[in-house]
């Protein structure tokens, strides 16, 4: 069976800071060359040239998402250069709080623009490619705990998250007979400056009229709905590997996890006791 990373050629979206990064710099230890897209270029060829630095080759392409067009033409550019694509990672996202009362259509669509339509168009781009080269692979979609279990202020990055969870549980089923792998990584606080980046790199055109410059602290609400310890990104890269390394289908990071979908599932079972059902 091939190493799913020696002498292979890796793709990771959001790959300029982050986890993202984080992804690249494990795969790149482990042999593989790197195609990285991020909507922000000056993160990228920071991120490029540390790798560069080690002697990793990359290729950099500035890629918003949420553009159907600009994913075919990362993948174009991709093949152009190195001939194949065997890990795609999914893995732009952006983060929005609030309660879903008071939040915009603009917020609706900007979450799911990168967070939903940002997978759906690194699917539709790269499984026929990964189809037809014939060479098995993994693609690795980027969710979040927030996609397995539903918060207060957090209802729309929720949203966009379970739909992603959903897409990746099918087309794990779909991909398998294949030899194609499919992780959704779902992930819990992680230190990363995605509060930051989701407001500056939102697009002029989604932004509400009092679109900040700066993200607030969140407030002791939105606080209180993200339990949990925080992580640095090297450890959640570190999982990822791991389950392309061993074929699972979800990556956790944090140990509290359990319990909270233990929760989940318990009130689901529940609901078949006599009494209830």
């Amino acid at each position: 069976m091939a190493d799913p990373f020696a002498d292979r050629v890796a793709l990771v979206t959001g790959g300029g800071g982050g986890i993202g990064a984080a992804m690249a710099a494990a795969f790149a230890a482990r042999g593989a060359r790197l195609v990285l897209a991020d909507i922000d270029p000056d993160a990228l060829e920071r991120t490029a040239t540390a790798l560069r630095a080690g002697g990793t080759d990359v290729l950099t392409v500035r890629t918003d998402v949420g553009e159907l067009a600009a994913v075919r033409a990362l993948a174009d550019a991709a093949v152009a250069r190195f001939g194949a694509v065997h890990v795609v990672c999914n893995n732009a996202g952006v983060a929005l709080f609030g309660q879903m009362e008071a939040a915009t259509h603009a917020d609706w669509e900007y979450a799911m623009r990168v967070n939903f339509w940002g997978v759906v168009h690194g699917v539709e781009t790269f499984v026929p490619r990964l189809r037809a080269q014939g060479e098995g692979g993994h693609i690795v979609n980027t969710a979040s705990m927030a996609g397995l279990v539903g918060m207060e202020w957090l209802g729309i990055y929720c949203a966009s998250k379970f739909a992603v969870v959903g897409l990746s549980e099918a087309l794990f089923r779909e991909l398998r007979p294949h030899g194609i792998g499919v992780s959704v990584l779902c992930p819990m606080i992680v230190q990363t400056d995605i509060n930051r980046n989701s407001i500056r790199n939102r697009p002029l055109t989604l932004r509400n009229p009092d679109h900040p410059e700066l993200p607030a602290d969140p407030g002791p609400e939105v606080q209180a709905a993200m339990v949990g310890s925080v992580i640095g990104v090297d450890e959640v890269a570190r999982r990822v590997v791991r389950a392309i390394d061993r074929g699972d289908l979800y990556v956790v990071t944090h140990a509290e996890q359990r319990a909270i979908l233990r929760r989940r599932a318990d009130r689901l079972d529940r609901m078949f006791e006599p009494d209830r059902w």
